[in-house]
Formats: C-alpha cells, structure tokens, sequence
C-alpha cells in the first residue's frame, strides 16, 4: 500500500509540473514581443531570381535584404509585429530593395509599441546612423494590377532596372489587394540605381484599394516620401520627414483617398505634393482624382524650391480640412495655351481646395495677396488668377496662425470652425490638419520618439 500510494504522489506531482510547464509555455509563446529586441540571428535575404517564397519573418531576428529581394506572385511575405529589417547598402545593380510584384502580398503589421521598422544595415537603432541620413538603401515597392491611364496600360516601375520584368504593374481591378502595412517605419532609403533615377522611401504601383496602408513613417529618403502610380490604394495616417524630394508624389491616374497625411520638409526639399495626371498621354483617363482631408504640410523657411504642391499634367485632386504653412510658394496650377491641363479640371469641378488654413506662405501671413497661396502656373495670366483669389474667398479657405512646426505639428490653437463635410469612407473630425490634440505619430516613429 505504501508503494502504490507513493507512485499516485509521484505521478500526481508530475503531472502538476507539465500542467505548469505547459501554461508558462503558452504564455512565453504568446507574449507580445519587445520593440525590436535584436536578441535573435541575422538572416540574410537574396532572391535567386524565383523570389524568397512565402515566409514569415519574425521580432527575435533581423532580416538584411540582399539586393533586389521580390515576393513573386502567388507568394506571401508576413512580418510579425517589432521585426527589424535592415538592407545592405549599394547603388545601380548593387541596391538592396523589396518589392511586392504583381499578385505577391504582403502582411506587415506592426503596432504602436512594435512598429516594423526598414531601415539601413548600418543602423543599429541606437544613433549609429543620424536621422537626416540618407540614400543608404533603396526602399519599398508594391506593385499591383489595378487602372492606370497610360499606354500601354502595364508599365515597368521606376527604381527597378528595366530587365527585371517582375517590374511590372497595372492591369484592371482596382479593388486589387497587396496586403498590409500597418505600423511601419521606412528609413535612410531612395539609393540611385543609375542616371539619378532614385527609389522612392514607398513606392506604390497600381496598388488596389483592398491594400491596407495606415501609420506609415518616411524618414530621409532621397526622393519621395511616397509616389503612387495610378490605382486606388488608401493612405491614412501617413508621416513623411526630410525626404530631398517630394511628400505625396501622384500620377497616372491615382484616384485613392488620403487621410492625416503629414509632411515635414527638408531644407533641400521640393514640394510638399507633386501632382501629375497623365504621361503616356497626359490626357489619358481615368483622371488623377483623389481625395485628402486632413492634411499637415509644413515647410521649411528659406528653401527657395519649396512648394507647397503643383498640380500639372491634367491632374486634378481635392483636398479639405487640411494645413499649409511656412513654404517659399504656394499652390500652382498648370495653365497651358493648348491643350488639357490642370487648370481645366479646375473648371470641370475636379481640382478642389476647401476649408483649408495657410499661414506664411512666401512670408504672407494674411489674405491680402491672395495668389500667393493660389494661383495659375505655366501660361496662366492676370485673368486665371483672379478667378483663383475669388475662388480661394469663397471656398473657405482662410489666412491663420495654426502654431505649429518642424518639431510639434499637433496646433497650439485648434482649428475647428468651417469644416467641410467628411464623405463615406473617410474618419470624421472636428478639427482641420493631421493632428487634433495629440500626435499620433510619437512613440513609435524615428522622428518622435
């Protein structure tokens, strides 16, 4: 009897000790991950011209991007919240980039205490690279079959080597889906490959509106924040800082929905937004038509390039509830003697600029010269312009003070009355610019720590 009832106590025991192994396991397994805990193996990606396959990339390694490193198509990339990758550096033949091609996908979604960071392989995330570095590799790139208005109507995107035929982008579906990316820092990119043509910090081609795209940072690349070609991705909650070139980059007939989109311009930057219709023809359909609210562009004084947006090529676009302070000049739209232009959708209704707030734009800090935040460009004359100034008055555009900067974007003083109306599909505010009371970007972005 003794034997037996110490066999039961033994077994008992035992079974006490898995039971209790098993739960701290689980709940080791579960745990959400540190930011970016740099613990575990470095993991080299190169693609051998089959793409890397569907993989998942977790937060206890740090992935270095070999050269151009492709997710094919039929082929998933996920990236577990808090990973860091890191991209060797090189120009021409030898850049490092990802690319999401045409039917690949990727599920990158991080959170605002494990954001996925990009960044360069000399960044060790402590101060070993500065944050107005950059150009020290390429950058990311989707690629999707959504409309673009150009013939023919798929094209090979800019910053990939035109044999690389995995380039590719456009098609018919503008509901195409690339994944999610969600709670991602790009940093330190936009490499040249060659004759100064420069990777975009993310690049978006014919990129559909099932894509997920939401608290995104570019940070020092050396061309765009983001240029999107064509298609309809939607972009919310997007933070661009000194980047050489433009913020919002559009053309070949974007028509995506824009929401608390921040630029930060760089003292050697270009415009805030670069707005072009069409290349192949300019006058190609659809029109680059999308919708902002709530947009923050903040320049930087002295910059005698800085814009803050041109809209040209047949572009239209509107923009509502949104911020434009402290740039060199305003907001032009192309005039040409012959031919389409972008003053034309202007007059078809399609190019709106409504209830916005400028503020020291060429050192204007009231409305007394009104083409200074909005005005003709190319040919336009005297009779273009004063359509533009009666146009600005009526449409609700004011001269105010916001009171912010480089460094706080979030307004002293709130800016609340004479909103417009927020459609389907869009977030609805009190409050014009990016940012109401708080900064949604601080914490998890390199430019607010």
């Amino acid at each position: 009897m003794k034997t037996n009832f110490l066999n039961i106590l033994l077994v008992v025991v035992l079974g006490a000790a898995t039971i209790l192994s098993s739960c701290k396991k689980t709940e080791d397994e579960t745990k959400t991950p540190t930011t970016n805990p740099n613990t575990g193996t470095t993991i080299a990606v190169k693609d051998d011209g089959n793409g890397i396959g569907t993989q998942t990339w977790t937060a206890n390694n740090v992935y270095v991007l070999d050269g151009f490193c492709f997710v094919n198509s039929g082929q998933t990339l996920t990236i577990e919240a808090g990973t860091v990758i890191k991209a060797k550096s090189g120009q021409g033949a030898d850049a490092s980039a990802l690319v999401i091609a045409k039917g690949g996908k990727i599920m990158a979604e991080g959170t605002a205490s494990n954001p996925i960071i990009f960044t360069a392989e000399a960044d060790d995330l402590k101060g070993s690279v500065p944050n107005n570095a950059r150009g020290l590799w390429g950058g990311v790139i989707l690629l999707g079959n959504a409309t673009l208005n150009t013939i023919p109507a798929e094209q090979q995107i800019e910053g990939i080597p035109t044999t690389e035929t995995r380039g590719a982008y456009g098609g018919t579906n503008d509901a195409d889906n690339s994944g999610v990316l969600k709670y991602v820092s790009i940093r330190h990119g936009g490499t040249d490959i060659g004759a100064g043509n420069e990777i975009n910090g993310l690049t978006l081609g014919a990129v559909g509106s099932a894509t997920t795209i939401d608290y995104i940072e570019i940070l020092s690349n050396s061309d765009d924040g983001i240029e999107c070609f064509g298609g309809k991705p939607n972009l919310k909650h997007i933070l661009i800082a000194n980047c050489a070139d433009d913020g919002l980059d559009y053309d070949q007939g974007f028509r995506g929905n824009v929401q608390f989109y921040c630029v930060l311009g760089a003292s050697d930057g270009n415009r805030c937004g670069e707005h072009d219709g069409g290349t192949s023809p300019e006058d190609g359909t659809p029109y680059a038509l999308p919708t902002i609210f709530n947009a923050t562009y903040i320049g930087t004084v002295g910059n005698d390039d800085c814009h803050v947006m041109t809209f040209r090529d047949n572009a239209g676009g509107n923009y509502y509830n949104s911020i434009f302070v402290d740039c060199k000049k305003g907001i032009d739209i192309e005039k040409l003697t012959s031919g389409e232009d972008s003053y034309a959708r202007f007059q078809a209704g399609q190019l709106k600029i409504e209830n916005n707030v400028f503020y020291n734009i060429n050192g204007e800090t009231d409305a007394s010269n009104i083409n200074t935040f909005l005005k003709s460009g190319k040919d336009g004359t005297a009779t273009e312009d004063a359509v533009l100034a009666d146009y600005f008055t009526s449409a609700n555009n004011t001269v105010v003070n916001p009171g912010i900067s480089l460094t706080n974007p979030v307004p002293a003083t709130a800016q609340t009355t004479n909103l417009a109306t927020y459609p389907a599909g869009f977030e609805s505010v009190n409050y014009k610019g990016a940012f109401g009371s708080s900064n949604w970007a601080q914490g998890w972005t390199a430019t607010f720590k």
